[in-house]
């Protein structure tokens, strides 16, 4: 491939480097220019364009990106359409993410035009999560060294998700005067929790004294217990810390018929966890931690074991390297159901109403003022989203401000004009997030005034997703797979949407930001936007203003 600057005369066939605005289209970063597209720039009086010249093996950025992750098994995973050189990859059920670090490391070395990010090993990932993603650097990449990446995406299962199993879970409790009853109460609670996950169920609890014979015949007998779920374990929280291989958890696994894999973990808290076995069934002594919702070594063990893995001593032992978990804020943490209900994800809505609606002709009537089923276009989408379960909405202005404003007359939004709005989409959104509505949201529901089909109930879906993803995901709004508008964007990407400058949006960020996008298929509202009088007039509206 030979990159450069190149006369427009002899740029048929080459890939284009950078968008191109012209006074009656435009062409996309990527497209292949043909010959009508020459004549067109020579018209506009372009006489070179920055561009990528193939050679015969290359292989394009969307179709090498699309090579890859058709190479890889598809079981419950999703993959994004190949768009800019990348494709994402989600997983479809609720599992555990499984990468092999050497296999991702050689695909990674091959060139650094190739690229394979992923999430890290035996992550818990829920549906739709993303967990991976492949981008080509390039406009387009060498067919020999694309070659190598797949051939080691089939070699090796490089990454993949194990779906969560169904497990019937007995917990054994031991006791001593020292740990009141509620103390064991909440430990319950809190297991049931962390098995909600996988769809299992705690089944019963046996409390015994902590000695190892009592606590041998409750795993006995919970081991013996007919059970309807195909797979099984045992839990057993001591009312007294693990210290040695001896002590009365390992011992009672011994006693009960059972091998003890390993006493201790080095992962922090954790440490003090016991792993064994009775016959099929694993055994796990929970260590003190494990009674705490927050991230611990139990955690660890515990959704492989759900995930259908059953972790061995050297496996355990090697867990080290990231197992420092006190002080680490940035994981997600499972959080008490109080916690949850008293604090609810807030959604704001923002409605983007500024802009110079060019592509209506000099001087022709406003978009945003053409009227569908005798509604003024811009007042008709900030009446869907009010319509909608979001918390607040508010509309940027621009272009033709008073009128629009006219049109919002009465309604219950907060009206934020954007001086600078000539310079782009950027502006916008940025004097959206300065808002204080906006800026105290837990996300915000970007919409453009400009889409008819969308509706209050499409919006409805749209906010569910997001609330359901804890309030962290991006919520992106697609047809038939291909994405489109509205998009929910989460709190953590604000200080990015107030860095964006130009006639930009989201789009990019979104791509490269690494926060999970979950896109949810609304239809073809999702696509459909009025730029021109033409496009008014078929989706149905009548020109105004």
């Amino acid at each position: 491939m030979r990159f450069g600057e190149f006369p427009v005369e002899e740029a048929e066939g080459l890939v284009l480097a950078h968008a191109l605005r012209l006074p009656d289209t435009s062409l996309s970063k990527g497209h292949r220019i043909e010959r009508p597209d020459v004549e067109r720039l020579l018209s506009a009086g372009v006489s070179t364009v920055i561009a990528a010249r193939l050679d015969p093996d290359d292989v394009t950025e969307d179709e090498a990106a699309e090579q890859l992750a058709k190479t890889v098994a598809p079981d419950h995973l999703r993959f994004s359409e190949a768009s800019t050189g990348r494709v994402n990859v989600y997983s479809t059920v609720d599992g555990l993410f499984v990468a092999d670090r050497v296999a991702v490391d050689r695909l990674n070395r091959i060139d650094p035009a190739i690229t394979l990010a992923c999430l890290g090993d035996h992550v818990p990932v829920k549906a739709d999560d993303m967990v991976a993603t492949f981008k080509i650097i390039p406009l387009a990449v060498g067919g020999e060294k694309l070659a190598r990446a797949c051939d080691i995406l089939r070699s090796s299962d490089t990454f993949l998700v194990k779906p969560f199993a169904v497990h019937a879970v007995s917990l054994v409790a031991t006791e001593l005067p020292s740990l009141k009853p509620s103390v064991m109460d909440k430990t319950a609670r809190v297991l049931e929790r962390r098995l909600a996950a996988s769809g299992s169920t705690l089944t019963g609890e046996e409390r015994v004294a902590h000695r190892a014979e009592a606590v041998a015949a409750a795993i006995r007998a919970a081991a013996d217990a007919p059970m309807s779920a195909a797979r099984r374990l045992i839990i057993v929280f001591g009312a007294s810390a693990v210290i040695d291989s001896h002590d009365v958890i390992p011992q009672a696994i011994r006693q009960a018929g059972g091998e003890v894999i390993q006493v201790g973990m080095p992962v922090d808290p954790g440490n003090l966890l016991v792993l064994g076995h009775i016959g099929t069934i694993p055994v796990i002594g929970a260590p003190g931690c494990a009674r705490s919702p927050r991230e611990n070594g139990f955690d660890w063990v515990l959704d492989r074991i759900l995930a259908g893995e059953m972790p061995d001593a050297f496996e355990i032992s090697g867990m080290g390297v990231g197992g420092l978990l006190m002080e680490i804020e940035s994981r997600p943490r499972l959080r008490d159901a109080g916690e949850r209900l008293a604090k609810p994800v807030v959604v704001a809505a923002l409605v983007l109403a500024a802009g110079k609606a060019s592509r209506m002709g000099e001087g022709g009537p406003h978009k945003l003022l053409a009227e569908f089923g005798g509604v003024p276009l811009v007042r008709r989408s900030a009446q869907a989203a009010l319509e909608s379960s979001v918390g607040s909405v508010a509309v940027i202005t621009g272009h033709r401000r008073q009128e629009i404003e006219a049109a919002l007359s009465g309604l219950d939004v907060t009206l934020v004009h954007n001086p600078d709005y000539a310079s782009g989409m950027a502006s916008s959104l940025v004097a959206g997030f300065s808002a204080d509505t906006i800026r105290r949201a837990d996300g915000v529901l970007v919409m453009l005034a400009d889409m008819p089909g969308v509706t209050a109930g499409d919006l409805d879906l749209l906010v569910a997703a997001f609330r359901q993803s804890g309030g962290h995901s991006i919520v992106r709004a697609v047809s038939r797979g291909k994405r489109g508008n509205p998009v929910i964007l989460p709190r953590s990407l604000h200080g990015d949407i107030l860095q964006l400058v130009g006639d930009v949006g989201a789009r990019h960020l979104i791509e490269t930001s690494g926060v999970p996008v979950i896109d949810v298929d609304i239809g073809d509202g999702a696509h459909l936007d009025v730029d021109t009088p033409e496009a008014v007039i078929a989706a149905g509206g009548i020109l105004k203003g």
